[in-house]
């Protein structure tokens, strides 16, 4: 049996956000260039006739994953929290083409448990989600992993 081995891909992609009734800066729209790391664990393919033989996941299926799930969705977009002011966010969706309205408050935090619950089920079984870890800034990010959510 081939041993468990965990394989990470890094994407990168800009985005808004608007921080409802935080009482510090981020109150008010701005922006961030976002890191997200994402890392799947698995036994690689044994069988040499398998094209994606020694492969965990190809990482283009990842990639693929991924930007279907995260960056097409959130690559240069606003996000607000669907309970901020109604009115608020129709002048947002007047002011900019790609609102993405969450039921959450789009902190780091509630953003990187998002994109965990958006790719867990788009992976192939023999591929299991291990950590997604989202940098919000060079020097601040939020983690999630799998063995802390069972």
């Amino acid at each position: 049996m081939s041993p468990k081995i965990r394989i990470t891909r890094e994407f990168t992609f800009e985005m808004a956000h608007v921080l409802w009734n935080y009482d510090g800066p981020c109150r008010n729209l701005h922006g961030h260039s976002y890191r997200l790391y994402v890392t799947l664990e698995g036994r690689p393919v044994d069988d040499p006739d398998n094209p994606k033989n020694g492969m965990v996941i190809d990482f283009s299926d990842l990639e693929s994953i991924v930007n279907s799930e995260i960056i097409d969705v959130f690559d240069h977009s606003v996000v607000a929290g669907t309970y901020m002011n109604a009115e608020k966010i129709r002048l947002l969706g007047q002011m900019f083409s790609n609102i993405v309205p969450v039921g959450y408050q789009p902190t780091c935090e509630n953003l990187v448990a998002d994109f965990a619950a958006r790719l867990i089920n788009r992976l192939p079984p023999e591929a299991g989600l291990h950590s997604v870890k989202l940098y919000e800034t060079a020097n601040s990010y939020a983690e999630w992993h799998a063995s802390d959510n069972e």
